[in-house]
């Protein structure tokens, strides 16, 4: 199945290395990885399947249940017990980044769990990420589980975070959903990317975009013809970078990008396009 291209791109994926702490990561580091071969035969299988929308049919705008699950090491904000606070200012963030792909999300629920082997250690493939979403994953392909984890040791060292894509679901349904740093959702300690736009970025995964500096230069690309193409991931917010030529500057104010937080504001409407053919097929979820 499709699913397990994924999951074996996930687990060859590269990672960077953080601070301790995670105060300070350059550039961001995302581990949702896919191969040239893997996505051509991702793609094969959407066009295959995708389900299209009825002539006539207007769908209405949907509304996505969140459920986060907080995972620290102890009981201190600084050991990855995020307050509900946050939690909200982040579902906020979502939804106003989302507001063009008429998605609304709703947080459903929240559970805490101190677990010190999980949160330094979650990632990408590991037995620490396994366990901890097999023992707290909520909902079925509709819903977004998210895992807020330290990410200070292992092959998720230094990450911001990762995501499934939504045609992994039928193959491995208790693997879906996404893991991040604790301190990147706003008001967060990480420097730079501590305004929300972690989970924005990855949740444009689980709901099937891939990065906009994918493939490159190529024709393909990201698979969206209006995000111009773009030769490596951008950091900071470069201002007139284009590293392809022809199709525009690079677009470092998109959420598919590896900008600074405060420099991400837009998904593109082929951007939006997708991920509602995505989300319709593989997710149930009509927008």
């Amino acid at each position: 199945m499709l699913g397990s291209f994924f999951v074996a791109a996930l687990a060859s994926a590269s990672f960077v290395l953080g601070t301790p702490l995670n105060t300070t990561i350059n550039p961001r580091a995302c581990g949702t990885f896919i191969s040239e071969e893997r996505l051509i035969s991702a793609e094969q299988h959407f066009r295959a399947n995708k389900v299209q929308i009825a002539p006539g049919e207007r769908p209405l705008a949907a509304t996505v249940d969140i459920y986060f699950h907080v995972i620290s090491s102890g009981s201190a904000v600084s050991q990855g017990n995020i307050p509900d606070s946050q939690i909200a200012a982040q579902i906020s963030v979502m939804n106003t980044a989302y507001a063009s792909a008429g998605l609304t999300w709703r947080l459903a629920g929240t559970d805490r769990t101190v677990n010190s082997a999980w949160f330094n250690s979650a990632g990408p493939g590991t037995s620490q990420q396994t366990a901890m979403k097999r023992a707290l994953r909520k909902g079925g392909s509709n819903a977004l589980n998210v895992y807020t984890v330290g990410f200070t040791s292992g092959a998720g060292a230094g990450l911001l975070g990762y995501s499934t894509f939504p045609s992994d679901y039928s193959s491995n349904p208790t693997d879906d959903g996404v893991v991040m740093l604790f301190s990147s959702v706003p008001g967060g300690t990480t420097t730079n990317y501590n305004q929300g736009q972690t989970l924005t970025h990855e949740a444009g995964h689980w709901v099937g975009l891939y990065h906009t500096f994918q493939g490159g230069c190529s024709a393909t690309g990201d698979q969206v013809a209006d995000t111009p193409p773009e030769a490596s991931p951008a950091s900071g917010c470069p201002t007139g970078r284009d590293t392809c030529s022809g199709g525009g500057v690079d677009p470092i104010h998109n959420f598919m990008d590896y900008s600074y937080d405060s420099c991400m504001n837009q998904f593109t409407p082929g951007q939006v396009d997708r991920l509602k053919a995505q989300i319709r097929t593989y997710r149930g979820i009509s927008a």
